[in-house]
């Protein structure tokens, strides 16, 4: 339904009614600043990317197959985008290392991540996603936050499926040791 919704504005754009883009620019500033703010971690910065890539996805609407959806399309935008920002600014490169790691372990054999759902703890894991390194937690918050498949991960990033479930492998680690650190020092702090 969400898709069909989206795929009505897009074509009532592209046949000439630009306010329709308006719609989907309401629909989707939110989670766009989310995802440029994971990645470039500044607020005016994750502003500027958010606002470049609906001025880019207008402007690009024609090119969009629906093949995939149009969320899937637009954070592809927003990760190239911030992805450019991020290089702009720095000095020195860094590159993306593609190891396989045979008998990946399964998102179960990480329940803790999977327990921690409501209230209180929500504090805890933005505070610990926020302390990963920009990749992680773009990566991370696609996945569990947006809840993205590893498909549409692939599609956004560039990289290839092996090296999605690789990094978010990784990344769920981090964030595992993020959250023991926080939560040890928060009992510290009770006790």
């Amino acid at each position: 339904m969400d898709r069909k919704s989206d795929q009505v504005y897009i074509d009532r754009v592209l046949q000439g009614d630009t306010n329709a883009f308006a719609y989907l620019v309401d629909k989707y500033k939110n989670l766009t600043y989310t995802v440029a703010m994971k990645i470039v971690r500044n607020h005016e910065d994750a502003e500027e990317v958010a606002q470049d890539s609906f001025i880019k996805a207008y402007s690009q609407l024609h090119t969009f197959k629906g093949e995939s959806k149009f969320s899937t399309w637009l954070y592809t935008i927003v990760y190239r985008n911030s992805i450019t920002k991020i290089r702009k600014k720095k000095i020195t490169t860094t590159n993306i290392d593609s190891y396989i790691i045979e008998n990946q372990k399964s998102d179960y054999d990480f329940p803790q991540i999977e327990a921690i759902k409501n209230g209180e703890q929500k504090k805890y894991i933005k505070e610990a996603i926020d302390n990963l390194p920009e990749t992680d937690a773009f990566l991370i918050t696609l996945y569990y936050l947006e809840e993205s498949s590893v498909e549409e991960i692939e599609q956004i990033t560039g990289l290839t499926k092996t090296n999605v479930k690789v990094k978010l492998f990784r990344a769920r680690k981090k964030l595992l040791n993020e959250l023991s650190l926080l939560l040890k020092d928060e009992l510290k702090e009770i006790v």
